[in-house]
């Protein structure tokens, strides 16, 4: 049922639609990539899935083939017509499908209350091919504030799934990744060309699996990313000069190190420890 890049031209043409690019729509339409997220994301019957940016319904359709339950959010309230249609010809009226049409961002540093509560007060699992001008700001989110999100599989621009599996010492390491990577095992799925999408994006893309670790590295998770906030923002300082030179400092931290140079457990101690006087 897997909807065809002459499919999805046909629905968006029959409903007087075409992709914006203030929305971030770039549809995806390659076969082989969506059954890759498929695959990482191992949906089955009764799974509760988050979809953000469903466009014509390509993954969704995917998704309740395997009789997942999905909530789709949509910003794009033309869409509404396309989506509730396409859904209800091809899976009935009684679909466990539903529809919001809003931001998934309320603000910044929050989820769209309607969003978190539609799902419910259990496990889900968002799987998006994401905006790329949202992805940040919603994985950060989810990853500190949402712990019933066990996993995100998500196709996110390649840029920042380096960041999200950056190491230490490495250009793309920074506050995104550390903070994820202390909540969640990170996994690059795949790298997809902008040629796998319509219309075709002006970078690559990537595949990624956030699986929310069972011993999450830090019961703070506001607190670190707070810290890597004020240390990230000033990457190229020492330390001392931005914590202050009688800042603690985990065991075999030295206060001449850049923050680049600390691993995700020695960030993690550091946040839980005591601010000294800043200097």
């Amino acid at each position: 049922m897997a909807q065809t890049l002459t499919e999805i031209k046909q629905l968006l043409a029959t409903h007087g639609l075409h992709p914006k690019h203030k929305y971030g729509q770039n549809y995806l339409h390659d076969g082989n990539h969506m059954a890759r997220i498929m695959d990482a994301a191992a949906i089955g019957p009764g799974d509760r899935v988050l979809e953000v940016g469903p466009g014509t319904g390509a993954l969704t359709e995917r998704l309740l083939e395997t009789g997942a339950s999905v909530v789709a959010v949509e910003v794009d309230r033309d869409f509404d017509g396309l989506l509730r249609e396409r859904i209800a010809q091809e899976f009935g009226p009684d679909a466990p499908f539903e529809l919001l049409i809003t931001d998934i961002l309320a603000g910044k540093h929050a989820i769209a209350p309607a969003a978190i509560d539609a799902v419910g007060p259990g496990p889900f699992k968002l799987i998006a091919n994401l905006p790329y001008q949202i992805a940040s700001p919603l994985l950060a989110n989810l990853v500190q504030d949402h712990p019933n999100m066990t996993d995100a599989v998500v196709m996110i621009q390649k840029e920042v799934a380096d960041r999200l599996a950056a190491p230490p010492g490495n250009k793309a390491y920074g506050a995104l990744g550390i903070l994820v990577q202390a909540m969640c095992e990170v996994t690059r799925v795949g790298v997809l060309a902008p040629g796998c999408f319509w219309p075709p994006p002006k970078v690559a893309s990537a595949v990624v699996h956030l699986k929310r670790r069972a011993q999450p590295l830090t019961d703070h998770p506001r607190s670190l990313s707070a810290l890597l906030q004020t240390l990230f923002t000033q990457r190229r300082k020492q330390l001392g000069k931005i914590l202050g030179r009688d800042a603690a400092l985990p065991a075999g931290v030295t206060a001449d190190q850049r923050p680049e140079s600390l691993s995700v457990p020695q960030l993690v101690e550091l946040a839980d420890l005591p601010r000294g006087p800043q200097g």
